[in-house]
């Protein structure tokens, strides 16, 4: 009897001074949850040339970080906030002119999505014209990017507007896929909807 005492004795003593064995577990990624249908209301502010629907979850507001005197159509660049998505759509105008027409606002758009091919694991665009008249170009980047949706409107002869969704979150394309595909949505509402003012509007 003693020496099976003795026995669970050491065998405990052996068995409580095993160290912890960690196993790490694998990083997780912000989870966002989508609102349960789309709603929108109409963007329409005096001075600016243009006018759409965004949705009713999210804010519009005057990029205040980029805009500078220098560049008198900064003014009318916006962002559309989603609070509850993490997400902004980052929005710029330019007006199409001799100084800068609308090859050389075409290039730069692509530039800037083509910007993402190292990482992206591919880039796939699709085109369409609404019923306005105004040429609209979707850019799809797949991969973990920062950006898996940018676009372009445009009437080709006066204004040009870009576009580019963002998270703030870390890029991760399964867990984002449910937001920005929600999202993606909202922008072709929006692009459908757009509407150019004229310069007595």
């Amino acid at each position: 009897m003693r020496n099976s005492v003795i026995t669970l004795a050491i065998i405990a003593l052996a068995t409580g001074c095993r160290p912890t064995i960690f196993t790490p577990k694998p990083p997780g990624y912000y989870k966002l949850d989508t609102p349960a249908s789309h709603a929108y209301r109409v963007f329409n502010e005096p001075g600016y040339p243009f006018t759409f629907e965004y949705p009713a979850y999210a804010n519009v507001v005057r990029d205040t970080v980029t805009y500078t005197a220098r560049d008198p159509e900064s003014e009318y660049w916006i962002n559309v906030l989603f609070p509850d998505l993490s997400g902004i759509i980052n929005m710029t105008y330019k007006s199409i002119t001799k100084a800068q027409p609308l090859d050389k606002l075409n290039a730069e758009a692509y530039e800037m999505s083509f910007f993402h091919h190292e990482k992206a694991a591919f880039i796939d665009h699709s085109e369409f014209v609404t019923s306005d008249g105004t040429d609209c170009l979707i850019y799809t980047i797949g991969g973990n990017v920062a950006t898996r949706y940018q676009f372009t409107a445009t009437d080709t002869m006066h204004n040009f507007l870009r576009g580019a969704l963002y998270f703030d979150v870390t890029p991760n394309a399964d867990s984002l896929k449910p937001a920005s595909d929600f999202i993606m949505r909202d922008i072709e509402h929006m692009l459908l909807t757009l509407k150019w003012k004229k310069p007595s509007e």
